[in-house]
């Protein structure tokens, strides 16, 4: 009986771990974070993107075309994972399926791939107008 209890009680306690466990982006700690991709610390957190395994395993890109790069050449690691773009305007991490990406004119970007990925489309055409850039997604 003691021994039941004690793995209720075990069992619980993991679940209650796993729930409490954060999921999702991190945040980018600028100057120290290294790309994934490029191995090149990430120096502009506007820029950067974030991919999660769907084990939790999170994976940090200086722009969205390293992480495009990364995604194409390990397939087995992108199955399944989440990928988030950070909100140009605010930095704040959010899903890339939702995101309006503004790409071209004057921008940019630290690895050449020249996007801004923005949450609100209305911002993103307003940016792409003003920077001379095209909205691509």
């Amino acid at each position: 009986m003691k021994l039941i209890k004690n793995l209720l009680v075990a069992g619980a306690a993991a679940i209650l771990f796993t729930a409490c466990s954060e999921s999702g982006p991190k945040e980018i700690a600028t100057g120290k974070d290294q790309c994934e991709n490029c191995k090149m610390t990430i120096t502009e957190a506007k820029y950067a993107t974030q991919l999660v395994t769907e084990k939790g395993r999170n994976y940090k890109f200086d722009d969205i075309s390293c992480m495009d790069d990364y995604t194409t050449s390990n397939t087995e690691v992108a199955q399944n994972s989440d990928e988030y773009v950070a909100d140009f305007p605010t930095g704040t991490f959010f899903d890339r399926s939702t995101a309006t990406l503004v790409q071209g004119g004057s921008i940019k970007s630290p690895m050449g791939g020249n996007t801004q990925a923005y949450k609100d489309k209305a911002a993103a055409e307003k940016a792409a107008a003003e920077l001379g850039a095209t909205v691509i997604q």
